[in-house]
């Protein structure tokens, strides 16, 4: 692609994606979830190694500043991937000068490390986004947490996860504590696992009723190469393209 290399590292993040057709003339390794390869670890100096933003002129830095996981979600593949939740990098590690960045942690905020990585994130004054969504438990179980997020400058949402009833009064209680710290329900963004298209339809009603952004996510059985069913799938468009979603219930949504 750039020039020639004495070995190429290559990953996937979904199964479903194409691998890459062209062949290298050198050492490649390959990793991921996408290959199904949950051991194969970077180096550290390669971890660890600022990305090169020009390459693809990235407005944003990117990075983890944790790895790992305390929960055992059933349909998650992060413990297995990447083990016991633990402390990266610090964002200045791959920060390069820029004022907004995309942080990929799986969950920040049961992390030490990650909360001295939000106070710092506070003091430089950038603008983050938490893609991966941020736990609600921690939030609703923890009072400062909510308070400390509400001086953090959000590139555009603060994102969450409503992936089943069972953390109903969590995503509940969380949704209160950052509304009490000046908050609005409207910049919080709720990522809705969808297995049971009724069970999720009603987290997502909920979600709207409280004022909140659901998107929906059809589940996808990686392991046993299950795919989304076709009304999970309507449900997701129906959610997901937001005209349409405040415009006609669900009920009589038509494709």
């Amino acid at each position: 692609m750039f020039g020639q290399y004495d070995r190429v590292y290559m990953s996937k993040v979904f199964t479903f994606t194409p691998d890459y057709p062209y062949g290298f003339p050198c050492e490649v390794i390959k990793g991921g979830t996408g290959y199904r390869d949950y051991a194969t670890v970077l180096p550290p100096e390669v971890e660890h190694t600022c990305p090169d933003y020009g390459l693809y002129n990235y407005p944003a830095a990117i990075g983890f500043l944790t790895r790992g996981c305390v929960n055992r979600c059933p349909w998650c593949v992060v413990p297995r991937k990447e083990g016991a939740l633990r402390g990266n990098a610090d964002i200045e590690e791959f920060l390069d000068g820029r004022r907004n960045a995309v942080l990929l942690d799986n969950n920040v905020l049961a992390s030490g490390w990650g909360l001295e990585q939000i106070e710092k994130i506070i003091r430089l004054g950038v603008r983050v986004d938490f893609n991966q969504g941020l736990d609600a438990r921690q939030i609703a179980r923890n009072p400062p947490i909510a308070e400390l997020l509400s001086r953090v400058k959000w590139m555009r949402y603060i994102r969450m996860a409503y992936d089943s009833t069972a953390v109903r009064d969590d995503v509940r209680k969380a949704i209160e504590r950052l509304k009490k710290c000046g908050m609005k329900p409207a910049k919080m963004f709720f990522y809705v696992l969808v297995r049971e298209v009724d069970d999720a339809l009603a987290r997502i009603e909920e979600l709207d009723a409280l004022g909140c952004q659901p998107f929906a996510q059809p589940y996808r059985d990686f392991e046993n190469k299950i795919r989304p069913t076709p009304e999970q799938r309507r449900l997701a468009r129906w959610c997901n393209h937001k005209p349409t979603f405040h415009t006609v219930n669900y009920k009589n949504y038509k494709e």
